[in-house]
């Protein structure tokens, strides 16, 4: 009953889930609907992921691509994206989780309300202190934790694109607090335990190489160039995106971007 295009994405999606895929050619035609312009790296790239369940660390110039990749791969597969945009200074309490600081008051002040009740009938200072300790666990256990987005892309259901985007603009420290989900899609939470993802989330992460990254963040992921766009594929870029395009004011357009790629400027 579907459209074939419905009918390739539902496929597609199926043999994903079942890591079976094998057709690079699906995933370009799955792209294509997309309006994304893929090239056989590309979606061998993808393909690879999918089937080894790694990340796949995409590097090019601003403006190739990058960040567009993983927002056409979540809508092909029909599934969330998450993204987390990284900067400077990027800590475990902005990516991962926090704690619901309000909601712990507000059970502070109904603990201590409640103080009178919970310690009736404590006979010694041993069972009022195993009591108090019951409730206070309480504070640090799921229904005060908040997530963030890496913590969300773990634990959607159905799995998630997590596009952890510009990771060069991130410090050293948070490229090893990454490995653990890089590695094995789980993360240890010093309070509750390590949570660990029921369908791994297909990661993507960018960077324009204002830095290098660490090799132990490079060993886990899958290595995608995509440069600059030639002529043609420019063309058919446009195309894709401006169908009502004049041909030659197309073809004028291409030329005039190549030749300022040939000039030295930045």
């Amino acid at each position: 009953d579907y459209p074939p295009s419905e009918q390739k994405r539902e496929r597609l999606m199926t043999e994903i889930a079942s890591g079976q895929i094998t057709r690079i050619e699906d995933i370009i035609e799955g792209l294509a609907e997309t309006d994304y312009i893929a090239s056989r790296q590309i979606a061998t790239a993808i393909l690879l992921a999918q089937n080894l369940e790694k990340p796949v660390l995409v590097e090019g110039s601003a403006g190739v691509g990058k960040t567009e990749l993983a927002l056409a791969t979540a809508k092909m597969l029909n599934i969330p994206l998450i993204r987390i945009q990284c900067y400077e200074g990027l800590d475990e309490s902005k990516a991962l989780y926090e704690w619901k600081y309000g909601k712990q008051l507000l059970y502070t002040q109904v603990l201590k309300d409640k103080i009178g009740d919970v310690l009736q009938e404590a006979d010694d200072l041993d069972t009022a202190m195993s009591r108090l300790h019951g409730f206070t666990d309480m504070f640090f256990s799921e229904q005060f934790l908040e997530p963030r987005p890496l913590l969300k892309a773990l634990q959607a259901d159905n799995g998630a694109v997590l596009l952890i985007d510009e990771i060069d603009k991130a410090n050293e420290e948070f490229e090893a607090f990454l490995l653990e989900i890089l590695s094995a899609f789980q993360v240890t939470i010093p309070e509750i335990g390590t949570i660990k993802a029921s369908t791994p989330p297909t990661v993507f992460l960018t960077s324009n190489n204002t830095r290098d990254i660490g090799d132990a963040l490079k060993r886990r992921c899958l290595h995608l160039y995509i440069p600059l766009p030639e002529a043609k594929l420019e063309e058919k870029i446009i195309i894709t995106r401006v169908p009502d395009i004049d041909e030659r004011l197309c073809r004028q357009l291409v030329h005039f971007v190549q030749a300022l790629r040939d000039r030295d400027l930045k």
